[in-house]
C-alpha cells in the first residue's frame, strides 16, 4: 500500500509577496507529515503533524498568524477525522490555543463528544493540561495591519470574495501503509467576521471528512458556500459513484460555483493512494509526498515534481 500525504495552505488570491513563503510552507508540512508515516506513524498522526506545522507558520491563517474578528480577536476552528473508525474531534471559536488541531484530536480521544466550542473548548483544554498561549502571541503584525485596513466587515468580506481573497485555511489528508485514511483542517476564519462566526472548517462533512471505504478530504474557500453544499462529503459521494479523485473534486467545486457562487479548493486521497489537489480560486498552495517524490503547486494546472533524498 502506498503511503501519501497531501496538504494545502488555503485557496484564495495569494498575493505575490506571500507566494514563495506559502509554497515553502506547504512543502515543509507535507514532508513533515510523510516523515511521520515513514517512521511508522499512522494517517491520523501524519495529518495532525502536517497541520501543526502549518498552524505554527505565521504565513497561514491558522494558529499563529490567524485572521482577526470584528473586535480584533483570534477565534480558531479545527477538525480531525479518522477514516478507520469515523471518529472525529472538532473545536470552534477557541482563543489561546496555538495548535487547535491537537485540541480537536483530544476531543475525539479523551471526551465523549465530537465538537466543543468557545469557552467549553478552552475549559476542556485546561482540564487535560494542554498548554495555552497569550492570545496576542498568535497575532502577527501583518494581520493586525490588514485588520486595521479592513475594519468594516462588509467592506472586508465583499473585497475578500470579489477578489476571491483571504481565506487561507490549512489542511492535510493522508493514507498510511495499512490503507487507513485521515483528514485535518484548521483555520482562523474570515478577517472581520462577526464574533462567534463558525465556518466550514470544523464541521464534519464540510471542512473535512475521512472514511476508509472512500477516501479523505480537506476543504478550503468561502466557508458559508462550502457549508451549503457539504463539500467534503459531496466529493466523496462522487467517488462512491465511481469517479476518480480528481474528477470528483472538480465536479463538486464546479457545482458549488454554479449553485451558490462560491469558490474554493480541496485536497483528496483515496485508500489506494490516488490523490488530487483542485481549486477554483486564483491560487492554492499545495504539496504532496508519495514514495520520496514531492509534488507541489500554486497556480492553476501547475504540478512541480521534486525528488526527495532517500
Amino acid at each position: 500500500m502506498t503511503a501519501v500525504v497531501v496538504v494545502h495552505g488555503g485557496a484564495w488570491a495569494i498575493p505575490d509577496e506571500l507566494a514563495e513563503a506559502s509554497v515553502n510552507g506547504v512543502k515543509a508540512a507535507a514532508c513533515k507529515g510523510f516523515s511521520v508515516l515513514k517512521n511508522g506513524g499512522n494517517a491520523l498522526d501524519a495529518v495532525e503533524s502536517a497541520v501543526k506545522t502549518l498552524e505554527d507558520n505565521t504565513v497561514f491563517n491558522a494558529g499563529h498568524g490567524a485572521a482577526l474578528n470584528m473586535e480584533g480577536e483570534v477565534e480558531l476552528d479545527a477538525i480531525i477525522m479518522d477514516g478507520r473508525t469515523l471518529g472525529s474531534g472538532a473545536v470552534s471559536s477557541v482563543k489561546n490555543i496555538a495548535n487547535p488541531v491537537s485540541l480537536a484530536r483530544a476531543v475525539m480521544e479523551k471526551s465523549p463528544h465530537i465538537m466543543l466550542t468557545s469557552r467549553g473548548a478552552n475549559l476542556f483544554a485546561e482540564s487535560i493540561g494542554m498548554s495555552t498561549v497569550p492570545t496576542d502571541a498568535l497575532v502577527t503584525e501583518y494581520e493586525r495591519k490588514e485588520w486595521e485596513k479592513h475594519k468594516n466587515y462588509v467592506t472586508g468580506v465583499m473585497e475578500d470574495f470579489n477578489s476571491q481573497w483571504a481565506h487561507d485555511t490549512v489542511g492535510a489528508v493522508a493514507v498510511d501503509c495499512a490503507g487507513n485514511v485521515a483528514c485535518a483542517t484548521s483555520t482562523g476564519g474570515i478577517r472581520n467576521k462577526m464574533v462567534g462566526r463558525v465556518g466550514d472548517s470544523p464541521i464534519i462533512g464540510s471542512g473535512g471528512y475521512a472514511d476508509n471505504l472512500t477516501g479523505a478530504v480537506s476543504c478550503t474557500g468561502h466557508g458559508e458556500s462550502i457549508l451549503k453544499v457539504t463539500l467534503a462529503r459531496l466529493i466523496l459521494s462522487h467517488i462512491e459513484q465511481g469517479k476518480s479523485v480528481g474528477d470528483a473534486s472538480q465536479l463538486s467545486l464546479r457545482y458549488m460555483g454554479d449553485r451558490v457562487f462560491g469558490a474554493g479548493g480541496a485536497i483528496v486521497v483515496s485508500p489506494s493512494g490516488q490523490w488530487a489537489a483542485t481549486f477554483t480560486t486564483e491560487r492554492m498552495a499545495w504539496a504532496a509526498v508519495e514514495q520520496d517524490v514531492l509534488w507541489y503547486g500554486l497556480n492553476p494546472n501547475e504540478r512541480v515534481k521534486e525528488q526527495l533524498s532517500q
